[in-house]
């Protein structure tokens, strides 16, 4: 085992935030965990895990607190809220800010913080759990460097990008890529049922081909089943990143017309409750009967 510097709190408990809290129990660290929903700390209090009521209470005593939460929001009332981390003054340990969000929304959170760092996780819950994740971190190099040991825990690289906001800029990137190559997938597989090919086969092909990245050859199996439950990642998510993806672009005076499109298409799709869906379901959102399969 690795040894980090102190137990470490994990706030927000969905399917990544859990399974780093998993994980960090298996390698035998302390573990103290928070989540707006006190349910999905159960799994986890029986594992070992102190489950706490508040997140200021989740992060007393421990040397480092890993933000795994939604949103901006969702961040904000966790970091800054009545019963955030930051209510009763400032944070003794280092704030790991795994949550994906506009960078410059880490920065203002992040105030005159001592020890922040922002994380972009590449990876999903299956890589969280047995700490084959590709982390990609924003900070000063001294706290990058003091929380290393820790990062390594979670992942097979670990890679520091620059300043604070630095890795949610490259998690951003990857979800852009990602968000495209899902869409194009997806209106490759509707024109094809749309023309008279078979959509099994033409998924199959695609997946086979040398076009297909890993994550559209892994999504084509799940497209071609029609199974959009139990996400890997949800499509909301990934309308979220879209969208903040956007903003970047514009705020740096770039035109990313594929970015754009891309983001259109999903909130459309969150528009038609598809959002708790695996983000793969985009091609409902593309169907002569949006909404539907066919």
């Amino acid at each position: 085992m690795t040894c980090t510097s102190g137990p470490v709190a994990v706030l927000g408990l969905g399917m990544m935030g859990a399974s780093l809290a998993g994980r960090l129990l298996d390698q035998g660290v302390q573990v103290r965990v928070w989540n707006r929903t006190a349910e999905r700390t159960e799994p986890l209090a029986k594992a070992g895990a102190f489950a706490a009521a508040r997140p200021i209470e989740a992060v007393e005593g421990t040397a480092a607190a890993i933000c795994t939460v939604a949103n901006g929001d969702a961040l904000s009332a966790v970091l800054r809220g009545p019963d955030g981390v930051l209510s009763g003054g400032s944070y003794p340990g280092a704030l790991i800010c795994a949550s994906t969000v506009s960078p410059d929304e880490v920065v203002r959170l992040a105030g005159n913080e001592p020890s922040v760092l922002d994380v972009g996780m590449l990876g999903n819950r299956d890589h969280a759990r047995s700490g084959d994740l590709r982390l990609y971190v924003g900070g000063e190099e001294r706290v990058f460097t003091a929380r290393r040991p820790l990062l390594e825990l979670l992942g097979k690289e670990v890679v520091h990008l620059g300043e604070l906001g630095s890795g949610m800029r490259m998690k951003l990137l990857l979800n852009l890529l990602m968000g495209i190559e899902l869409q194009a997938l997806a209106e490759a597989a509707e024109l094809a049922a749309a023309t008279g090919l078979d959509r099994q086969q033409v998924l199959s092909t695609i997946a086979g081909s040398g076009f297909a990245s890993p994550v559209m050859a892994f999504k084509s199996k799940r497209l071609a089943a029609g199974h959009f439950d139990k996400p890997d990642f949800r499509l909301c998510l990934m309308a979220k990143d879209l969208v903040l993806a956007t903003e970047q672009a514009a705020a740096a005076g770039l035109r990313l017309p594929l970015t754009t499109a891309a983001a259109e298409t999903h909130v459309r799709a969150t528009e038609l409750g598809l959002g708790d869906e695996d983000c793969v379901a985009i091609a409902q959102a593309l169907t002569r009967n949006p909404g539907t399969s066919t």
